[in-house]
């Protein structure tokens, strides 16, 4: 057996293992088989090791210190496929980012500085720049405080991500197709409205109303075969449509993981998953995301960060939604375990459309540290 040094985090609505890059083999190509077998895949149960089996909890993240002008941290995120032998790079993981600063920090990668310490990230799957802010005490990351957040139980300190220029992460686009709605031809459903935007990962926008849904559903409602079939096509066509995959019915093995898909109301009185009562006055928007081919517990945090910014835009699918708000520089978007506020920070000259940043606030935990064991 060889056992790898690892501390085990919750970063917002996710969690997964944390690595120092220099505990992993220099060949990155050797990563792969280490990720499965850490997270226990391919495999639904995930039996024979730390993964959670659903998306949201099948996290890596890879942290070294930086050696870029202005940057503290490096880091990657990998996204273990729970039942196919895949690891997946593409994308990053907003929640998974608030734990790289509260990490660094432990682990003396980065000299913690008053109550709260800003920490310069560098995401390695997006090429693009964050910045943390990490609440200090006796000169490490301080897990308590009164922050809650939709969708984990209690509180604790807040960690304030700002997401810099997030603008085409994948795509190097805001809109990749040049529009801000396009209407797309979909095999077995017919001429369909959406948005796709590419605020820190691409996103597909849609109307709940067109696929027959209210954006209010929980799991068993969405997650069955041939709705799940219909989510699916539609992602892979405007995956091909923006030139990520070269035919729409590889997309499910070819990017699995974005883009993402979500569909969206105006504001809805509903139960969340736990049976909170959540009522209209709460919220701008009502949505829903599908991330790896399933309904998403919570909210996909760079998703989130898409939806808030196409919520401010004129001509998108999600500014429709918004029809008796101004542009106030927050959007509080409602999903299944609750209510999440997003801050974009957008300057205009002319037509000209500058995303500064986007800013979200995550809670995080260690919950264990040691070492993982695999064959």
């Amino acid at each position: 057996m060889k056992k790898i040094p690892t501390v085990f985090m919750r970063g917002g609505t996710s969690k997964g293992a944390v690595f120092h890059e220099r505990d992993l083999p220099e060949d990155r190509s050797k990563w792969d088989e280490i990720f499965l077998k850490v997270m226990g895949s391919p495999d639904p149960k995930q039996i024979d090791g730390l993964g959670g089996c659903v998306s949201s909890n099948n996290k890596i993240a890879i942290i070294k210190k930086s050696e870029r002008p202005g940057v503290d941290i490096d880091y990657t995120v990998a996204q273990v496929i729970i039942d196919r032998p895949q690891v997946d790079y593409k994308s990053n993981c907003g929640n998974m980012s608030s734990v790289v600063g509260p990490f660094a920090i432990d682990e003396g990668l980065v000299e913690p500085k008053g109550d709260i310490t800003t920490i310069h990230l560098y995401n390695e799957n997006t090429n693009k720049y964050l910045d943390v802010d990490v609440p200090i005490k006796d000169g490490k990351f301080d897990n308590y405080g009164d922050c809650s957040i939709a969708g984990v139980l209690g509180t604790s300190a807040e960690v304030k991500l700002a997401f810099k220029d997030p603008t085409g992460a994948v795509t190097e686009s805001l809109f990749p197709t040049g529009n801000r709605t396009d209407t797309i031809d979909i095999p077995g459903i017919g001429e369909i409205d959406l948005t796709i935007i590419d605020v820190s990962n691409p996103l597909i926008l849609l109307r709940a109303e067109d696929l027959g849904f209210d954006a209010t559903e929980l799991l068993d409602e969405i997650n069955k075969k041939d709705i799940l079939e219909k989510f699916e096509t539609i992602r892979g066509k405007c995956a091909e449509k923006i030139g990520m995959v070269s035919d729409w019915r590889k997309a499910a093995v070819e990017t699995p993981a974005i883009p993402k898909i979500a569909f969206l109301n105006t504001p809805k009185e509903y139960k969340t998953l736990t049976g909170e009562l959540i009522k209209t006055e709460t919220h701008d928007i009502c949505a829903r995301v599908i991330s790896l081919n399933k309904l998403h517990k919570a909210y996909v945090l760079t998703a989130a960060t898409a939806t808030a910014v196409a919520a401010e835009l004129d001509g998108t699918v999600a500014k429709e939604f918004m029809k008796t708000k101004v542009n106030t520089g927050e959007v509080t978007i409602a999903h299944p375990s609750g209510v999440m506020k997003v801050t974009p920070n957008i300057q205009y000259d002319g037509d000209k459309v500058n995303i500064i940043d986007v800013a979200v606030v995550r809670t995080t935990r260690k919950i264990m540290e040691g070492h993982v064991y695999i064959k």
